[in-house]
């Protein structure tokens, strides 16, 4: 199950930093890429908004 990023996003770039497999690409809110999220949890533990969510 992978993560994804919903309208909350802020755009801070936080979570990018912090996927270990490179999933998430920036945009007017980010994108996290549903066959490279390996389901850490590393981008919803940094995220300011809570914007990155199980799906």
């Amino acid at each position: 199950m992978a993560y994804h990023i919903i309208d909350e996003c802020i755009a801070c770039g936080a979570c990018q930093a912090e996927c270990p497999t490179d999933a998430i690409s920036a945009g007017d809110i980010y994108v996290i890429d549903p066959d490279t999220c390996i389901d850490c949890g590393a981008c919803a533990d940094v995220c300011p908004t809570d914007a990155c969510q199980p799906e």
